[in-house]
């Protein structure tokens, strides 16, 4: 694919996003007229339209915009780290050790200590689940095996989440917690959104300067090394913002799966398996994908709105799948 159609499939990417965000604004149990909300917010008319708009529908769209950035880019790092066309966080068991550390320390009453208690341990768990596979994937170079690795990461973690459920102090608040791992951007506020953020552009600072260093990798180990760059540095800032991304997403939203899986891998073809260049395309992508996830789920008539999780999981499961037999030859 030349440069010229890669530009012009990016640029449709970018536009994708403000036409996902409007909707997504318009998406909602009430009608809002966009304009004069936005007119009365500017202008700080307390009405309230101008509410809904500022305190409900503004910071879950800009949320769908930020968790679709980081778990489509933490997924495309993963790969091109991993060299593993199926790797991503919530299929690694990435996603799930961050809400496992995070619902130990909700349920314990550790979170009353501090703000930044909640997001440290969904992170500290994301990093832990990371590191282990990633060491693991140093010693067994099989596709099948990291996955394997992945699955059984996930397993034990879920066990674990359930188990410490079943003994939380508060089982009136078990149903709340369900809902929330399943993944979910509703009844979010401006409270999450700048709990999260910092954490989330973070971990962007330190996957995208990586580019580079994706690409020599995808030469193989010797040859990054040849060019230059200091394979454990490069690996551990990857490995921090990775866990960093995934998190805070999963910090503030739950369990949101399969986006790092699928975002790159339909965007893959437009960068010509570039790993480095992927990037970009995959955090524009996750945005305009989960923000389209997000805007459908508030307009799918029901007696409760769905949770986003649920979507992403039916959408990607027969995806994996796919992938499992398109990349079949890999997995021997």
């Amino acid at each position: 694919m030349s440069k010229k159609q890669q530009q012009l499939y990016f640029g449709l990417l970018l536009l994708s996003i403000p036409a996902f965000f409007f909707w997504h604004l318009m998406s909602g149990p009430t009608e809002l007229p966009i304009i004069s909300a936005f007119m009365d917010f500017l202008g700080e008319n307390s009405s309230t339209d101008a509410l809904i708009l500022s305190e409900i529908r503004l910071p879950r769209a800009l949320l769908a915009i930020c968790i679709g950035i980081s778990l489509a880019l933490s997924g495309a790092a993963l790969q091109g780290l991993l060299i593993n066309p199926l790797a991503s966080p919530d299929l690694l068991g990435v996603s799930q050790s961050g809400v496992l550390v995070a619902v130990l320390v909700l349920y314990y009453g550790l979170a009353s200590l501090s703000w930044f208690i909640v997001p440290l341990a969904a992170m500290s768990g994301a990093l832990i689940a990371v590191a282990f596979i990633f060491s693991l994937a140093g010693k067994y170079q099989g596709a099948l095996t990291i996955i394997l690795i992945g699955i059984a990461i996930n397993a034990i973690t879920s066990a674990l989440t359930s188990l410490a459920l079943n003994f939380a102090p508060n089982p009136f608040a078990l149903q709340e917690i369900y809902f929330w791992m399943l993944g979910s951007l509703s009844n979010r506020s401006n409270n999450e959104l700048f709990f999260a953020f910092p954490f989330m552009f973070l971990g962007w600072l330190l996957i995208f300067p990586r580019k580079h260093f994706l690409d020599a990798m995808s030469l193989g180990e010797d040859t990054a090394l040849s060019l230059g760059f200091n394979l454990k540095r490069q690996k551990f800032l990857l490995i921090l913002g990775v866990a960093l991304c995934t998190g805070a997403s999963v910090a503030v939203s739950g369990n949101i799966s399969f986006i790092g899986l699928i975002v790159p891998h339909l965007l893959r073809p437009l960068v010509n398996n570039e790993p480095g260049r992927l990037l970009a395309y995959s955090a524009v992508g996750g945005a305009s994908l989960l923000l389209l996830a997000d805007t459908l789920v508030q307009n799918i008539p029901g007696p409760q709105e769905l949770q986003v999780g649920v979507i992403t999981a039916a959408l990607g499961g027969p995806f994996f799948l796919l992938l499992i037999f398109k990349n079949r030859h890999l997995l021997r």
